[in-house]
């Protein structure tokens, strides 16, 4: 008896430094399912994905525990969920279909198999979501938590949708929900982190609207970008690569519920004295997509008309140029 649960106990406290490389590595494929896109997976030197477009969109990110993500804040399925949203999202914001994704991670060996496990759990989730399956990946011990994440996706024949395409007379469109994830994390700072709360659940696990970018990109948008860095930053690398000017209006975006009942409680308890709207123009990390459209496009429900395209430059707000900030790694 004793010696069964010493066992017992060892199994349930194993480190991915006692399964070593390759059980782990066994470990997480395990968790990994195929979809019809992949021909040959997880297991040999790379992994073999169809590409009928005979075109592959590629992206990469990364997410550093301590920069993007807490394990104190976020659960390890929380972090596999996170870590994939923002890379499919990026394929959707091409009008692409997210097809495979591919894994890098670099962990201390004292981090807990368990840990380990439900990131699958989680990172597979979200690639059910958006049709993609993960195809390989490696892993190596360091001193800190990284997770690397490479994402492919199909055109399926169509056009890549670039920053490049706006034109005056445009309207300006957004999928997705904006400032949720940014207030989340607002909240979390405030030691909110166990309140029910859809801006933590948006910060945690973000829900891209990625069928809306194949969709736009057959409605004939003319530029389109994944909103990660803030809406107005984001914004104005179209305007930027297109040569015009984005014109927003204020009264035009619509505040969702959830974000002024959590901006509310942060000004209520002097974590933050700003207005709902700022979180929506300045805040990252919902993986919303914005988009610009010829003017007689008629758009689906998903898509809020929140401004057009001008001659000029840069981005305004209700016709004054748009101070508000976004993400940059290195300021």
């Amino acid at each position: 008896m004793r010696r069964e649960r010493h066992r017992t106990l060892k199994a349930v406290s194993s480190t991915i430094g006692d399964l070593g490389e390759f059980g782990l590595i066994a470990r997480l494929t395990a968790r990994f399912p195929h979809t019809d896109d992949v021909i040959l997976g997880p297991g040999d030197d790379a992994a073999v994905v169809r590409a009928p477009d005979r075109r592959v969109v590629a992206t990469t990110d990364m997410l550093v525990e301590g920069r993007h993500f807490r394990r104190d804040w976020s659960g390890p399925r929380d972090v596999g969920h996170k870590a994939a949203a923002q890379n499919l999202a990026d394929v959707a914001a091409m009008g692409a279909r997210p097809t495979a994704l591919l894994l890098g991670l670099a962990a201390p060996a004292d981090l807990p198999t368990r840990w380990v496990e439900e990131f699958g759990d989680g990172l597979q989730a979200e690639c059910a979501v958006a049709g993609a399956a993960v195809v390989g990946g490696d892993t190596v011990r360091s001193d800190s938590l990284t997770v690397s994440i490479t994402a492919l996706g199909d055109l399926r024949g169509g056009r890549a949708v670039r920053r490049d395409g706006a034109a005056p007379g445009d309207v300006v469109a957004v999928a997705g929900d904006l400032g949720l994830s940014a207030a989340g994390l607002a909240l979390l700072r405030a030691g909110r982190a166990e309140r029910e709360d859809a801006c933590l659940a948006a910060h945690r696990r973000p829900a891209p609207p990625y069928a809306a970018g194949p969709r736009a990109a057959e409605l004939g948008a003319t530029a389109m970008l994944d909103v990660s860095d803030g809406l107005v930053q984001d914004l104005g690398h179209i305007a930027a690569a297109s040569a015009v000017r984005v014109a927003l209006r204020r009264g035009a975006l619509r505040v969702p519920p959830a974000l002024a009942e959590a901006v509310g409680l942060l000004n209520r308890i002097g974590a933050t004295g700003r207005d709902p709207v700022d979180f929506m123009l300045a805040g990252g990390e919902d993986h919303a997509l914005a988009a610009t459209f010829p003017p007689d496009v008629a758009l689906p429900a998903e898509w809020t008309v929140i401004g057009r395209i001008d001659e000029g430059e840069g981005v305004a707000l209700d016709g004054a140029p748009a101070e508000a900030a976004g993400w940059d790694h290195f300021s």
